[in-house]
């Protein structure tokens, strides 16, 4: 790299904040997913697969001297989800892979440079209870619950585990996986009075530290919380659109003890549909967009398709 290229890497500061802004580019499209506490017959399964395409712009602190910054990432997932009665709630486990393939890029001093990942993401797990109302139902007693059911209220908790098993490399500074423990508890409320449903979600993410981070730094985060809220039109079983607005805030970091000041700030928004073929297949489609409220991080916009089927 020429002289004039090279960034001062003994300054702590410039290398805390490039890292930092970094690491966190895989995960920028913030979680805002509705219906997750839907009434779900108990003893069915459900297989999903989608595609989702998202593109960003970065923004960087002047002083890493990094300009128009993007990135681009195609995401494949895969889930499975199984619906279950415990201690007479209804319940349900999830499991989410993805497998990515993304390129960043930018202009460092003028200099065009750029990066690609492809590999396998993070793999997620999900356990959500009930607690109030959604009886645990299944086969016709499950479906005559649902069509004289005009007003109901469900309250649902849930814990999100996030595994280090994405690709994972200690000498870059862009990962598809975090090398880290991700634990998030949800609560959540839903409310639905005919064919319209309004839903309230909070959230708040816990890290355990990288302690293999950048040729064997430690990476700490703080936690980051979210508010969201959905309403959605059902026109009839299957098929419902929905409208979504979710808020984040959190998650400041520091590197080996050296505060990055990276609190964050991203309002999310999105609508989505869900389109039946079958009783047991359908599709969902979705678009969800992120701004930053701070100098530095990222705008994006991703557009999802996927299907699922019921057995």
């Amino acid at each position: 790299m020429p002289p004039r290229c090279r960034l001062r890497w003994h300054d702590s500061r410039i290398w805390t904040l490039l890292a930092l802004l970094l690491t966190t580019l895989p995960g920028l499209c913030q979680d805002i997913e509705p219906r997750r506490w839907s009434h779900l017959p108990i003893g069915t399964s459900f297989g999903g697969v989608a595609y989702a395409y998202t593109e960003g712009d970065i923004s960087f602190n002047p002083v890493l001297r990094i300009e128009d910054g993007t990135f681009n990432l195609s995401s494949a997932v895969l889930k499975y989800i199984h619906a279950f009665d415990l201690l007479g709630k209804s319940a349900r486990f999830d499991l989410t892979q993805t497998y990515q393939i993304g390129t960043w890029s930018g202009l460092l001093d003028g200099i065009p440079t750029s990066v690609d990942r492809e590999g396998f993401a993070d793999t997620n797990f999900r356990f959500a209870v009930n607690l109030y109302g959604a009886p645990p139902l299944a086969g016709q007693e499950f479906r005559d619950y649902r069509a004289k059911t005009d007003c109901e209220t469900i309250v649902g908790t849930g814990l999100v585990i996030q595994l280090p098993t994405g690709q994972y490399f200690n000498d870059k500074l862009i990962n598809l996986g975090s090398n880290c423990y991700t634990f998030t508890p949800q609560f959540g409320v839903v409310h639905t009075r005919g064919k319209w449903s309004a839903e309230l979600s909070t959230s708040a993410s816990f890290y355990t530290d990288n302690d293999d981070f950048f040729h064997g730094k430690q990476l700490s985060s703080d936690c980051y919380m979210i508010g969201q809220g959905h309403l959605i039109y059902t026109f009839m079983p299957g098929l419902w659109l929905g409208a979504s607005m979710g808020y984040g805030y959190g998650g400041e970091s520091t590197i080996n003890g050296v505060a990055a000041h990276d609190r964050k700030g991203n309002l999310a928004w999105g609508i989505s549909a869900g389109i039946p073929v079958s009783r047991a297949f359908g599709f969902k489609i979705a678009y969800v967009g992120t701004r930053t409220d701070q100098k530095t991080g990222a705008d994006t916009n991703t557009l999802a398709i996927g299907c699922s089927l019921q057995w």
